[in-house]
């Protein structure tokens, strides 16, 4: 099982939030955008850039914050956090 905690946060505050789960055998990585997309759709967002450093965040903690410069339009929020919460 592999699960996603996606979270909108503003002021401190989180204003949303859902897990993606799922149990199919592809890659980490494919998991991983699927439940980034998951999370877009259901927040209505268009998908964020990937920055360097949400990657290099992503890869040493299994967690990612998308700030305001990761997305092209104007967001209502401080950041979104997704976060790997199980694999296996």
């Amino acid at each position: 099982m592999f699960r996603l905690w996606g979270k909108i946060w503003k002021d401190n505050h989180m204003l949303q939030d859902m897990v993606f789960k799922e149990e199919s055998d592809d890659t980490r990585t494919h998991k991983i955008f699927r439940g980034l997309d998951a999370v877009c759709q259901e927040f209505d967002l268009e998908r964020p850039i990937w920055l360097d450093k949400t990657v290099a965040e992503f890869q040493r903690h299994s967690k990612a914050r998308f700030y305001q410069d990761s997305f092209i339009e104007e967001v209502p929020f401080d950041y979104l956090e997704i976060q790997v919460i199980e694999e296996g």
